[in-house]
């Protein structure tokens, strides 16, 4: 095996989407991912902490990401504007990795553990944009509940994304949700 091979980290996600979707994530082991890449599980483990991450180790990119837009965006942005810009900023992630991010999404639909994972790492993300939107002098009320409709227009968004083969690019769908979101709001008013 050789030591240094381009794109080892996409190899090794790659590897463990596909043995995940053969034989189930709880059959998978690190040695047989590992083996898949070409790659040693030594090798394996500078990459991720365990078989877990694989499905979420991009993750922190994608706070710190958002982080950085809402921390960025223009002193008179609103704080939804902030969100919606961040979400711009990250789109690119998930449409570039596409096919991916589908078989991610059926390997957590199929484990009740994996799911909580996700919920976790949903929430860790809620939290620091509202962190980032404090930080911008947004109250802890509103930075709160801005956070919370951003994750619902991006959860709404992301599953029809995953979901429907056909479906818009992300782009399109989260600014659909968030329509939509401000159609049902002046309907109640």
């Amino acid at each position: 095996m050789s030591r240094w091979k381009p794109n080892t980290q996409s190899r090794l996600e790659q590897a463990a989407l596909n043995l995940y979707h053969e034989q189930g994530y709880g059959q998978t082991t690190v040695a047989q991912i590992a083996e898949r890449a070409g790659l040693t599980e030594r090798t394996f483990f500078r990459y991720f902490a365990d078989k877990r991450e694989v499905l979420f180790g991009w993750q922190e990119d994608l706070l710190a990401t958002c982080v950085v837009a809402i921390e960025t965006a223009p002193p008179t942005a609103t704080p939804i504007e902030m969100i919606m810009t961040a979400w711009e900023v990250v789109v690119p992630m998930f449409q570039e990795r596409h096919a991916l991010v589908r078989q991610r999404q059926a390997v957590i639909a199929a484990n009740p553990e994996l799911q909580e994972r996700e919920l976790l790492k949903l929430a860790a993300l809620t939290s620091a944009i509202a962190d980032a939107l404090r930080k911008r002098a947004v109250t802890d009320q509103v930075a709160s509940l801005a956070a919370n409709i951003g994750d619902l227009v991006f959860k709404t968004a992301y599953a029809r994304w995953v979901d429907e083969p056909d479906a818009p690019d992300l782009s399109k769908l989260i600014q659909m949700s968030f329509e939509q979101l401000k159609g049902i709001i002046a309907a109640d008013s």
